[in-house]
């Protein structure tokens, strides 16, 4: 059995895409997947597979969303050493203090050709990113909500992403150390 991490985006937010974390759990066992923890609603979740082909189980996981739910999220599948190597990648050691101020966008694939010019643009004096391999590092003090490059990140990069706050990042490195 492998232990994975899915992080699923764009479900319960703002009252769309409604996907009850019990009935992920239940979604998930019906794929065979078992130790499904999850962690607050926004689609986190840690469980161990018998599955290898994470492609194949992120796209099972997305199929049974669609037929039960109507949407099709995405869904990264990632390992607890790819949540592991980018936690102690994190280029902005003062996220320790303010969590909320830093955020991971975790991508597809590494992007080809980002617009780094458009992103220096739109980046606010306080904020910093660094991008390293399929990992864009946000760091933005003054608020996540109001960044403007914060909302245009996946456009520039050119890949799909999903973001997570660091908090959220190291209580996901947790759950996988007690799976």
């Amino acid at each position: 059995m492998k232990t994975y991490v899915a992080l699923i985006r764009g479900i319960n937010v703002g009252g769309n895409r409604r996907l009850p974390m019990a009935v992920l759990t239940d979604l998930l066992e019906d794929l065979g997947c078992v130790d499904v923890r999850t962690y607050i609603q926004s689609g986190n979740v840690v469980f161990r597979s018998a599955t290898s082909d994470r492609s194949s189980l992120a796209r099972q996981l997305t199929v049974v969303v669609s037929k039960t739910h109507g949407f099709e999220p995405h869904v990264l599948l990632l390992t607890p050493k790819e949540l592991e190597h980018a936690a102690a990648d994190n280029p902005y050691s003062e996220a320790a203090k303010n969590p909320q101020a830093l955020h991971l966008f975790f991508l597809d694939e590494p992007p080809k050709t980002p617009d780094t010019a458009a992103m220096e643009k739109l980046k606010t004096k306080t904020e910093r990113y660094q991008l390293e391999g399929k990992i864009f590092y946000f760091y933005t003090p003054d608020g996540f909500g109001r960044s403007k490059l914060g909302a245009a990140a996946e456009r520039l990069l050119g890949v799909p992403a999903t973001a997570r706050n660091w908090r959220t990042v190291t209580t996901l490195v947790e759950m996988t150390r007690t799976t």
